[in-house]
């Protein structure tokens, strides 16, 4: 079975990232940028599945400019097999970047399709849930454990009221969360042989897919500063405060 893996390029979690000040757009410059925690699950998971003997190929796919090849060199170092590149130089919306994935799809004919749930810049949530409907292929998302049963794929969820697992038949796609594994760190022999392994740059123009804009954006701005929190001595004080300076209750 071939898995294909969608990936993103993103800030490191770790840097403070500002507006502009004239509020039209995010100044990333200088700012590390890594493989979305999510989508470094997802390329685990995958690789994972590879090495019980379920999948024979693991495929990374992106969306960007030329620099998200560091990325896609990342996933194939950690062990996937090959790399696919959509090269794009303006910004795509969740539904371009959705269409554009099903478009990969349904050329590479993968028997299970990986993502992680969100990316940590732009939090939107969106993209695998767009996917399976363009696919038309069943959606699990927010996976915390997975396992292959012949022609169907378990997938155990966490919700409010506790765990939910659900049998999808494949292909099926599926959007990874922080408990399904822990990434493993690139060896520096795999690095090296990540250079070598094939990676297809594939102008976004040539699939002829629509990913004209839909939406507007009017500007950026930090959040407001939240005040400093306190120390309550007591639950009596602490409802005292609630009920008369944050007036919540």
């Amino acid at each position: 079975m071939k898995i294909l893996v969608a990936i993103k390029r993103v800030p490191d979690a770790n840097t403070q990232v500002r507006p502009f000040a004239d509020g039209n757009g995010v100044n990333v410059a200088n700012t590390k940028m890594v493989l979305n925690p999510f989508c470094e699950i997802a390329v685990e998971e995958a690789i994972r599945l590879k090495e019980r003997g379920i999948a024979n190929e693991v495929v990374v796919v992106s969306i960007g400019a030329s620099v998200v090849q560091e990325q896609l060199r990342s996933a194939l170092a950690l062990g996937a097999d090959r790399a696919i590149h959509i090269l794009s130089d303006i910004p795509l919306e969740p539904l371009g970047k959705a269409k554009v994935l099903a478009d990969v799809v349904k050329q590479e004919n993968p028997g299970l399709v990986l993502l992680g749930k969100q990316s940590i810049d732009g939090d939107h949530n969106q993209i695998g849930q767009m996917l399976a409907a363009l696919c038309k292929y069943p959606l699990a998302t927010f996976a915390s454990q997975i396992e292959l049963k012949g022609n169907e794929i378990w997938v155990t969820r966490e919700l409010d009221a506790g765990l939910q697992t659900l049998a999808l038949c494949l292909p099926a796609v599926v959007t990874t969360d922080l408990r399904l594994n822990e990434p493993r760190y690139p060896t520096m022999p795999n690095i090296m042989k990540a250079r070598q392994k094939p990676l297809a740059i594939i102008p976004i123009a040539e699939l002829a897919v629509d990913v004209e804009p839909r939406l507007q954006v009017l500007g950026y701005q930090a959040p407001a500063e939240r005040k400093p929190g306190i120390k309550v001595g007591s639950v009596a004080e602490l409802v005292e405060k609630l009920r008369q300076e944050a007036r919540v209750i």
